[in-house]
């Protein structure tokens, strides 16, 4: 992508704008639940969680962008995020940017590599949604993989997703491949309160607060709780906090958790769906990327509070290394990192961690925490990797020849696995495993060059320091036969073992940090993306700060890449904050219908009075093969008003929702 010059002519017509534009402050990383949303005259600019083409426009060139470089440490999709903003928005020319990969290909965790006959291997997979606004502007923009130009990535993946849609008929099994009912999120109404007081909380008031110090038992053992951390990877250790912003971020979606069809998916697996398109496009443009290079730590000049990089301190296959940076120069880093240290194995050897519980000499923690010693502005890296055994779990790809694993595979899939279309929808999880078990069937071919007669299937563990049912070893101590011989006993195969092991060859990643951005944390625990007072470096990835987004997603790291570009580069631009869809009402009433065993909720049948038969009774929520001309028949509101009273004068009613409850009845009668 050359560097748009702004002709003379163009420039003089709108230099009064765009000299205005130059002095205006712009908050880059505007917070949607710190603002009221209003309109006004002190309201210039979208509001800050405004998604949709009018936030999609194409900023000026900063000047002096063409004598500027960037380097890139690390090449995860965070990386290569930053330089596709850096050459879009940024107007940077690509042979200005250089990556400093440690590894020998790029991709960092999103990975996917191996063959059918040694086995297939993706470490991790992702699931997805639609409104992941930075990722899909990106991909709106790279060349599709398999279509002709000028069809992008997203066309592609909207093709495969709008034709396919995606659901699960298996979400839970139990008693050796039985399926369980997973039609409501099991939650009495004591557990129900427990989540909306947590909706209702200060992220301030959560710092350090672990899932298991918030909520009861019950709770835990809840439909609800089996979905969530099998979906999100969550432990009862980790981090309240972190849960909270999960459920605001992804509260439109409540209501598809239970069967997945609130997920999309790419047709292959994540390094050819994403990382080959976008690196291809990268090295088209020109940029440069130097392989087999460990960046140990940064060089800074110090004046006050600022900090300016000045050079970059690297080990590689020559030997050590400095790179100098210019003063305008860029330095963007991924901190942290959720694959480093990964161990192997595969049919017939366990993966062995490393036994110390120090992070390796690789770039992620080692820089982070080189960057920690010289200032707390750069966070505390220890909180994040210093407890490995809350911080791992272990996946495990099988590639699958015909075999009664797969006649079983068919009975559990919404479409024959073989026929390229959505096979499990997603995880299916073994509710009664002691590993807490779980496994997928991705479209196939998962590989562009996969058999037809394979399949790919991948599974995982939570819980990794309990004997299996079957395999009476803790998971990390088993080959991949005797987690394969652990998932067919919860499949009811067991007695079919020896014909399913020789159509099938299994490869495993035993991950120490796989789960340490949901590790407790409190204010001050990870920097922000351009950490205070630093002048041109900025810290993307999954352990830095941000307003109200997640970690563990796609979206959070081309968000943290793109907060970085636009910040050092002064665009006058803003990075729209997270989907509104928490303060959709529509999307508040069905939630809450959800989250009751979708059942009427109380209050509904006074909402369903009010607006039954009128423009907006579209909000309201339908209930199990409910048609929209029942919304507003008799008997629903005087129902509830006797649960309600029924509820207030029964000695077993909740203490800290007596008062609330009787205030609503209050306000109620006031109003019939």
């Amino acid at each position: 992508m050359a560097h748009p010059d702004i002709p003379k002519a163009a420039r003089s017509k709108l230099k009064a704008h765009i000299d205005a534009l130059e002095a205006q402050g712009v908050g880059v990383t505007p917070d949607a639940s710190s603002r009221h949303l209003h309109n006004g005259i002190d309201t210039p600019l979208p509001p800050a969680d405004l998604h949709g083409a009018y936030v999609n426009n194409r900023p000026l060139p900063t000047d002096g962008i063409a004598d500027r470089r960037a380097w890139i440490v690390g090449s995860g999709i965070a990386g290569l995020s930053a330089a596709f903003f850096l050459i879009r928005d940024g107007h940077m020319p690509a042979g200005n940017i250089t990556f400093l990969e440690e590894q020998a290909i790029e991709g960092g965790s999103l990975d996917g590599a191996g063959n059918a006959e040694e086995g297939y291997i993706v470490r991790g997979g992702r699931e997805m949604e639609m409104t992941y606004q930075n990722f899909w502007d990106v991909f709106s923009e790279i060349p599709a993989l398999e279509l002709p130009e000028p069809f992008t990535v997203l066309d592609e993946y909207r093709i495969v997703n709008d034709a396919d849609k995606n659901w699960s008929k298996a979400r839970l099994l139990e008693k050796q491949g039985q399926i369980k009912d997973f039609s409501t999120m099991e939650l009495s109404k004591r557990q129900q309160l427990e989540v909306v007081r947590l909706l209702l909380a200060r992220k301030e008031d959560l710092d350090d607060i672990t899932v298991e110090d918030w909520f009861s038992e019950g709770f835990l053992n809840s439909n609800f709780y089996t979905f969530w951390r099998t979906m999100f990877a969550f432990q009862n250790w980790h981090s309240v906090l972190e849960m909270k912003l999960y459920m605001h971020r992804f509260l439109h979606l409540m209501d598809g958790l239970n069967d997945m069809t609130s997920l999309v998916f790419p047709k292959y697996n994540q390094y050819d769906a994403f990382v080959r398109p976008l690196m291809n496009w990268l090295k088209a443009q020109g940029v440069n990327i130097q392989y087999d290079t460990i960046v140990e730590n940064l060089e800074m000049e110090t004046v006050g509070d600022n900090r300016t990089v000045t050079a970059i301190q690297c080990h590689g296959s020559e030997g050590d290394k400095t790179f100098n940076v210019g003063e305008r120069d860029l330095v963007f880093i991924t901190t942290g990192s959720m694959t480093e240290d990964t161990a192997y194995g595969d049919d017939d050897t366990a993966p062995e961690l490393k036994e110390n519980d120090e992070a390796g000499p690789s770039s992620g923690w080692q820089l982070w925490k080189n960057l920690a010693q010289q200032s707390d502005v750069f966070g505390r890296p220890e909180k994040f990797c210093g407890n490995i055994p809350g911080s791992t779990w272990e996946s495990v790809t099988l590639t699958c020849r015909p075999s009664p694993l797969m006649d079983k595979l068919r009975e559990l899939s919404v479409n024959d696995p073989y026929s390229g279309f959505t096979a499990t929808g997603g995880i299916i999880t073994f509710t009664d495993s002691a590993w807490l078990m779980s496994f997928t069937c991705n479209r196939q071919p998962h590989f562009p060059d996969q058999p037809d007669d394979v399949i790919v299937l991948w599974t995982y563990a939570l819980l990794m320091d309990r004997p299996g049912d079957y395999v009476k070893k803790p998971m990390p101590e088993c080959t991949g036969k005797e987690v394969l011989a652990e998932m067919c006993y919860h499949l009811g195969l067991i007695d079919q073992l020896d014909e399913v092991m020789a159509a099938t060859k299994t490869r495993i990643a035993l991950m120490p940090y796989i789960t340490a951005q949901f590790m407790p944390r409190a204010k001050g625990d990870r920097p922000w993306v351009v950490p205070e007072g630093c002048s041109n470096l900025a810290c993307m990835g999954q352990f830095v700060e941000t307003h109200n987004d997640v970690v563990f997603t796609l979206e959070s790291s081309v968000r943290t890449a793109r907060v970085g570009v636009y910040s050092l580069l002064g665009i006058k631009k803003q990075v729209p904050d997270i989907y509104p869809g928490q303060y959709d009402i529509r999307r508040l009433l069905r939630a809450t219908r959800t989250l009751n065993n979708d059942e009427a909720f109380l209050g509904e049948g006074f909402l369903r009075r009010i607006l039954g038969g009128t423009y907006f009774e579209h909000i309201l929520p339908l209930g199990p093969d409910e048609k929209s001309e029942e919304l507003s028949r008799p008997g629903l509101f005087e129902q509830q008003v006797q649960a309600l009273r029924g509820l207030v004068e029964d000695n077993h009613t909740l203490e800290e929702a007596r008062d609330w409850v009787q205030g609503v009845l209050s306000k109620l009668r006031g109003r019939r």
